[in-house]
């Protein structure tokens, strides 16, 4: 297309972000991305290690159709710029009993698996909980996943039009219930029971709707060679051949508004004119006044509130000594009613279910030392700073301790620097409480009150894993594409009057906000409640969301 003269800021380079600058980019938009980091992809993030740079954020990339679509919206290929494993095994899963399941890219032979494992009962539930799961994901992709805007009336005509989903959405039971009534082999109910915490939450608390998680991955699950952040990086290199700027290291300030609208953002160098800005970061950060008193009102409490789940996660190289691991496996906790318990009453659970991650595995079983990432579910982060070094020391012993029972020894043991924990994660993302999927998915109608690409502050647009529609890298991608199509409808509307200022440089635009400095996704400075005085200046480097 020929070249815009309209300009988009985008604060925070991760998936999101980068999928809207992108798609806006290609469209002949000025496009200025902000990083606080030195490198794209936000969440998606790396720690060194002797074996390489080891992924300490998202492992497991699904619903690949979603990236497919982004890069041949731009007439390229994802396969031409990253490299792609499908998985065959799509995890491996362990009990202290002494069982391990495969559960198989084929769904055939995961049926096979479950049959000979639990018995014909327990293969024809996983049957039963794969079609529900197939129906729920094929009726709400569209007019869920796939709009930007949806709404109780749409889903409400599309279940008057399929009646059969309303008993497999199963509105008055939680995810927990509706297992125990159709799978009833507990360690198989367990291991469905735990997709909850894809999406942040417990299966007590998460709406049987969400079953539908399953179906996301058993249509494929794909390793990226040399790790998650090789897409990231993928996509920030096209877009910058599309002509977006990045600018890593240079955390945005604040918002600016003008008139009523979002009009420019502050650095450390000056401020930014643009006619569009799009904020990819925990959209708490603005409520809580991170980017300065003009978008404090462009979210609701409703949508933010209450929080998800955090993490305890390690990113360190080792040799693993015991059993053969799959790309992606699971050792699960002896009991998991008393795990979800703690983590529903804000406490980190004394037993809990491990998901371990051998990133060298994709084309088969590693010898020697390999990269290994292991994902200990906990609560949004709690204490003051001191109750960091005890943390670790407390996750150190449960998370090996449990590994060891199931044989699983790590040589040499990491060391505490290869692990994060929920504070940590609330300075890296800030105001998100270490939170690290948004909104929790609590409530039948949770989906419906994340905030959407427009926020409520004209100019000012949202995406990321804490915006519509929801956290996972493909629904962060898509909330770049809704992002991206609503800034190009507004703009094509807008008025063809324009600012003064000069587009795309520094400008004397007199702010509507005061002048304290503020810290966010991408940006710097506080992380408090409307109307609390801030720091007078950044101290902090922070990533997107």
């Amino acid at each position: 297309m020929p070249p815009s003269t309209e300009s988009v800021i985008v604060i925070g380079a991760g998936i999101g972000g980068l999928s809207a600058a992108l798609r806006l980019a290609a469209r002949g938009l000025s496009v200025t991305v902000f990083e606080a980091s030195d490198a794209p992809g936000g969440k998606i993030r790396t720690l060194p290690s002797v074996a390489g740079p080891v992924d300490a954020g998202p492992t497991v990339l699904t619903l690949k159709p979603v990236f497919d679509a982004l890069f041949q919206e731009i007439g390229e290929a994802l396969e031409d710029h990253v490299t792609l494993t499908r998985l065959d095994i799509l995890a491996r899963h362990f009990w202290d009993d002494g069982m391990v399941l495969d559960l198989y890219a084929d769904e055939a032979r995961s049926l096979d698996a479950i049959g000979e494992a639990f018995g014909s009962q327990a293969r024809h539930d996983f049957a039963g909980y794969s079609a529900r799961a197939r129906r729920l994901f094929a009726a709400f992709d569209g007019p869920m996943l796939q709009s930007g805007a949806p709404s109780q009336q749409a889903l409400a005509l599309r279940v008057l039009r399929q009646p059969r989903l309303l008993a497999d959405m199963a509105p008055h039971r939680s995810l927990a219930s509706a297992l125990e009534a159709g799978v009833r082999e507990p360690r198989l109910a367990q291991l469905f029971a735990r997709y909850a915490t894809y999406v942040g939450g417990t299966p007590a608390r998460t709406p049987a709707l969400l079953s539908l998680i399953w179906e996301a991955e058993a249509r494929g699950v794909w390793a990226v060679d040399g790790g998650m952040q090789r897409l990231a990086q993928a996509i920030a290199t096209l877009a910058e051949s599309k002509g977006a700027t990045f600018r890593y290291g240079e955390p945005v300030i604040r918002v600016v508004q003008q008139s009523g609208r979002a009009v420019a953002v502050e650095t450390a160098a000056g401020q930014l004119t643009a006619d569009a800005v799009l904020f990819n970061g925990d959209p708490r950060a603005l409520r809580c006044g991170d980017l300065g008193p003009a978008p404090v009102e462009s979210v609701s409490d409703a949508s933010l509130e209450p929080r998800s789940l955090s993490a305890q996660v390690y990113a360190f190289a080792a040799e693993m000594n015991g059993p053969e691991l799959a790309y992606h496996n699971v050792f699960f906790g002896h009991d998991p009613s008393a795990e979800f318990a703690a983590l529903d009453r804000g406490t980190v659970p004394e037993d809990a279910t491990l998901y371990l991650c051998a990133q060298d595995r994709a084309a088969g079983p590693a010898r020697g030392v390999e990269r290994i990432e292991i994902i200990r579910n906990a609560p949004p982060m709690s204490g003051g700073e001191e109750a960091i070094e005890k943390e670790k020391e407390l996750c150190q012993r449960r998370v090996f301790d449990r590994l060891a029972a199931f044989g699983v020894v790590p040589d040499p043991f990491p060391r505490p620097d290869a692990l994060t924990v929920p504070r940590e994660f609330g300075a890296l993302f800030p105001a998100s409480l270490g939170s690290l999927y948004g909104r929790s998915p609590r409530g039948l109608t949770a989906g419906l009150k994340r905030p959407r690409a427009r926020s409520a502050l004209p100019g000012l647009y949202l995406c990321g894993g804490g915006a519509h529609p929801g956290a996972g890298v493909p629904m962060a991608a898509l909330s770049g594409r809704h992002a991206a199509e609503a800034i190009l409808t507004d703009l094509a509307s807008t008025s063809t009057s324009r600012r003064t200022a000069t587009r795309g440089g520094m400008s004397t635009v007199s702010p509507t906000t005061d002048g304290a400095a503020s810290r966010s996704s991408g940006s710097s400075g506080r992380s408090s409640p409307p109307g609390t005085p801030g720091p007078g200046a950044a101290t902090r480097r922070t990533t997107s969301a």
